[in-house]
């Protein structure tokens, strides 16, 4: 689980530059690390725009009867009676899986220029290596199985989490091994019948309707830092906005006046817990 920090917001002004020197456009280039498309393809839906959202990253618990659509983690079971979205980390490591991937796949991981593992630096998560087509295949093969079990638990919706960690890649990673690796993803989801969210990334929202094929967002903080209109001028409604407590309400009040009839928006607290937790806050416009 990754909530977005305020640091790696900093970090984003560097994807447009990357953006104009990767040469990247709709075009791009294919890859081979792509499952091939079944002839018929599950039918794919997305979530319901405007529904009330419930984000439940830190634990799954009882949505409210009004809870249209709920974020839970793959490890998860969806919520009846409700469009569930399945929260997949595909770029970076699980904090609780770290140690499963240094012993079993320790070439799965980038190391920096002293053969440390890269971690991101606000959360204990090891990035990914996507850098070669070779290691895309390899992590599809694993990543790939829990898109299957998502499709196959019953979840609708899929939620892949880091796309933007090649810029916290030590320099190992581009935004093409993003983009590419995304694309294959995102395939593998439309053949099992799942739309998929954009999470984050404001910079790539076009890329990311056009050319990786999302077909919606989840986007974190975009009010604090004026990115919703990147979302909506390429995704419409389909928008599922977060911003959180740990500043100020204001802002979540200025996202419901702007967009609050339109789209889903909630208040949640930094660590997403369950209401068990005396931390936990939640609210929609």
């Amino acid at each position: 689980m990754t909530p977005r920090s305020a640091q790696a917001r900093l970090r984003a002004a560097a994807v447009a530059a990357l953006l104009v020197c990767s040469g990247l456009g709709v075009s791009g280039c294919t890859s081979g690390a792509a499952p091939a498309v079944p002839d018929a393809a599950p039918s794919i839906m997305t979530p319901p725009v405007q529904g009330r959202f419930d984000y439940q990253l830190g634990g799954a618990y009882p949505p409210a009867s009004t809870v249209r659509i709920v974020d839970r983690d793959r490890t998860a079971s969806p919520a009846a009676g409700t469009y569930t979205i399945c929260y997949v980390n595909g770029f970076q490591t699980q904090e609780s899986e770290a140690d499963l991937w240094t012993e079993r796949h320790p070439d799965l991981l980038v190391e920096d220029s002293a053969g440390e593992f890269v971690k991101d630096p606000d959360w204990p998560e090891y990035v990914l290596d996507i850098s070669t087509p070779a290691k895309r295949s390899a992590l599809l093969r694993i990543v790939g199985p829990w898109i299957d079990g998502c499709a196959a638990a019953g979840f609708r919706g899929l939620e892949i989490d880091n796309l933007d960690s090649y810029t916290r890649s030590a320099g190992r990673l581009t935004l093409h091994d993003a983009v590419e690796f995304a694309t294959a993803l995102v395939a593998r989801a439309h053949a099992r019948g799942l739309a998929v969210g954009q999470k984050n990334t404001a910079e790539l929202a076009a890329t990311g309707r056009k050319r990786i094929g999302f077909d919606f967002a989840v986007t974190e903080e975009c009010q604090r830092y004026a990115e919703c209109s990147a979302y909506t001028r390429v995704y419409g409604d389909h928008v599922i906005e977060i911003e959180y407590t740990d500043y100020s309400r204001s802002v979540f009040r200025a996202a419901c006046a702007a967009r609050g009839g339109r789209i889903s928006v909630i208040l949640r607290d930094r660590d997403v817990v369950t209401p068990a937790s005396r931390a936990y806050r939640s609210e929609t416009c």
